[in-house]
């Protein structure tokens, strides 16, 4: 049950911090360091960042108490990837059928993947330990995210997932 309280408390801390991550750039005067972790504009690639940053920072907070479990590292990659890929997925489920997005459902379709990561993520780590190996793999998926995240942040691709709807522009405003 411990396990599922430490999960539960990373919803929190995590929707939370990715809350205010959303105006993290802006408050901070548009430097360019704050741009690596928060939104820099309302695209949707963008605001993925919201939850895998937030969700990286709890899992390297929960290292410390749970490195002996050998799927630790496993679990919350899993788990970290399962925010994104949530948000991409039901974000343009609902907005193809809708025609648009609906402000109130994006808020809720980030805490609902926030959960569903979580959810995996714990589901993994409590059950039976997984082979060694798939650490060095999960630690690799998680870094190639993260330097994508980085990259496409000031060179983003000119694809729709990287447009500001709002503005027709991409990257740092």
């Amino acid at each position: 049950m411990k396990g599922l309280y430490l999960e539960i408390l990373g919803i929190v801390f995590i929707v939370f911090l990715g809350s205010f991550l959303h105006f993290a750039f802006e408050l901070s005067g548009f430097w360019a360091p704050v741009a690596l972790i928060s939104a820099v504009n309302e695209s949707v690639w963008e605001h993925l960042k919201l939850g895998f940053w937030p969700a990286v920072i709890y899992a390297l907070c929960k290292y410390p108490f749970l490195k002996n479990r050998s799927n630790f590292l496993i679990a919350k990659s899993v788990g970290i990837y399962v925010i994104p890929v949530s948000i991409v997925v039901l974000f343009y489920s609902y907005t193809t059928v809708l025609g648009h997005n609906i402000p109130a459902v994006d808020i809720l379709i980030f805490v609902v993947a926030v959960i569903l990561g979580q959810g995996v993520s714990y589901r993994i780590l409590e059950s039976s330990e997984l082979p060694q190996r798939l650490n060095l793999f999960a630690l690799i998926a998680v870094g190639l995210l993260a330097a994508a995240f980085v990259v496409f942040t000031f060179y983003p691709p000119h694809l729709p997932i990287f447009r500001d709807p709002g503005t027709g522009k991409y990257g740092i405003p």
